[in-house]
């Protein structure tokens, strides 16, 4: 029986290392699967997947963007792998933290501002005012634009990290529940295998949303796939 509600997301078992925290290296382990298992339908899925990855990461940063897509699919996997960890009994969900979501955030959203502020930095001006603004309203939308660029890094760390908190929380609740109402066990167990599913889906939505969405920023400080692309990625 659970003293806290939250207990499950605790980092710690020891005082002096928190071994919780090798979980999210687990992956590295049995990613680079091509040099110790023979070909199957799991790896030529995960092929297909990756090679669908690339071509969408390609679309969306241009045509100059050789080796770029690599970034776009490394997180996906390791978001993916991760998320889907967590959802196996007694594996600590290192993605429903802020301290993971955000060390990868953060230096990501960090080194495409500084590229695109040294290298394109009339580019970057010209971004804070979109095209056809009034000139009453250029110093309103260099603020928003701003502050819309300041709150990337967070909103991409707190969509993954409340997305996969939202669902244990639930499994949590229903799984304590179970014991007071043992004549509906039934019914709470359906209930958990549909939710079940239903975490096995944002666990890869949300590896996605975070992958496309770096890339879409990536994308906006490259001036020569902007200049050549007939649309424009602006997203917050």
């Amino acid at each position: 029986m659970m003293t806290n509600l939250f207990s499950a997301f605790d980092p710690a078992t020891s005082i002096k290392f928190s071994m919780n925290w090798v979980s999210s290296l687990l992956g590295l382990i049995i990613i680079p699967s091509s040099f110790w298992l023979l070909p199957n339908r799991m790896t030529m899925m995960m092929t297909n997947i990756l090679f669908k990855l690339h071509g969408e990461f390609k679309m969306l940063m241009g045509v100059k963007s050789k080796g770029m897509t690599l970034l776009g699919i490394t997180l996906f996997m390791f978001i993916l792998t991760n998320n889907l960890m967590g959802l196996l009994p007694y594996i600590f969900t290192s993605s429903s933290h802020l301290t993971f979501t955000m060390t990868m955030a953060l230096p990501l959203w960090l080194s495409i501002m500084f590229y695109g502020w040294i290298n394109h930095t009339q580019h970057m001006l010209a971004h804070l005012v979109p095209v056809g603004t009034p000139a009453l309203l250029m110093p309103f939308m260099v603020l928003i634009e701003t502050i819309s660029n300041l709150i990337r890094p967070g909103s991409l760390a707190v969509r993954l990290t409340a997305n996969m908190i939202a669902g244990h929380l639930l499994m949590s609740l229903l799984g304590n529940s179970s014991i007071n109402y043992i004549e509906y066990t039934s019914v709470i167990i359906i209930i958990q295998m549909s939710l079940m599913l239903f975490e096995t889906a944002v666990a890869v939505i949300q590896a996605y949303v975070f992958s496309v969405l770096s890339t879409l920023y990536a994308s906006e400080v490259n001036y020569e796939n902007t200049q050549k692309s007939p649309m424009s990625f602006s997203s917050s």
